[in-house]
């Protein structure tokens, strides 16, 4: 028997094992093995799909890799309203920018690559005027000037 696990608030995760069911005098009770070690197993699942990511999956997502709208938006250069209007339309694919973006951000954190670093570095340098690209020739060839 597989147990439809909804708490993950998605709602097509079901358990094959990895459960038990206890008799409460308020009614059946479950209890899950690991459970965060299935919602990392749930994460890779979402991220490694072929699938679009939907508004519901991107929300797992964003509360596994423990970030609010607001921060998981500077990091991909949205507006937090995106991140929540995404959200709340739970069964709708997400832009491709954000789907894209949110499965590198897993990949990173799921495999400890320190490679986050790029996109907090691109998210500060949005609001940065361009300056000039001075540019030297030496021997070495092209480079930018000191």
């Amino acid at each position: 028997m597989t147990y439809h696990y909804t708490d993950s608030g998605l709602d097509r995760v079901f358990l094959v094992n990895g459960y038990e069911i206890h008799a409460t005098p308020y009614g059946d009770a479950v209890s899950i093995h690991d459970v965060e070690g299935l919602h990392r197993a749930i994460a890779r699942a979402i991220v490694r799909s072929p699938k679009r990511i939907d508004g519901a999956e991107f929300r797992f997502l964003r509360k596994h890799l423990d970030q609010s709208q607001k921060a998981l938006a500077n990091l991909i250069g949205a507006e937090e309203q995106g991140v929540y209007r995404w959200e709340r339309l739970r069964k709708k694919p997400v832009p491709g920018m954000a789907d894209r973006l949110i499965r590198i951000l897993f990949e990173e954190s799921d495999d400890d690559k320190p490679g986050r670093w790029i996109l907090e570095r691109l998210a500060d340098l949005d609001p940065v005027d361009a300056d000039d690209i001075k540019m030297d020739r030496s021997a070495d060839g092209w480079g930018v000037a000191a």
